[in-house]
């Protein structure tokens, strides 16, 4: 046999095993989720998603009774609030300006997560007042 001839049929052997193996391989890349289902990634799934996240707000809100409860919540927030603005006061006043630079980052760090702590109390106050 020809070289040629030779070289031929070694190319449509190496084609036709590589054609079994990906065929057996079976895979869908990018495709998938864990479970093995075709997804439609973010973007096709936004408006399941945004249908789920409203029936769970629905579902909370359903929970908490705003509107039957409301002067509960404020009542609670204000004196929440209030705790609050006491323990930010006894950081403030209990600063050791002696102590080491990390120490006193550390201490004003605590006073910035305490003040997004008001924050969120206050957004919790006008989401309620909202309902």
């Amino acid at each position: 046999m020809s070289k040629e001839l030779i070289n031929l049929f070694l190319f449509i052997g190496i084609c036709f095993v590589v054609y079994i193996f990906f065929k057996n391989f079976n895979y869908k890349e990018g495709m998938t989720d864990a479970s093995g289902n075709i997804t439609n990634g973010i973007a096709g799934n936004a408006a399941a998603y945004a249908a789920l996240a409203k029936s769970q707000a629905i579902k909370l809100e359903d929970q908490f009774l705003i509107s039957k409860y409301s002067k509960d919540y404020e009542t609670t927030i204000l004196n929440l609030d209030e705790y609050l603005n006491n323990i930010i006061l006894n950081n403030v006043l209990n600063i050791n300006l002696n102590a080491s630079p990390e120490i006193i980052t550390n201490n004003f760090t605590t006073l910035g997560f305490l003040n997004q702590a008001k924050t969120a109390l206050n957004n919790t106050m006008k989401y309620i007042d909202s309902k």
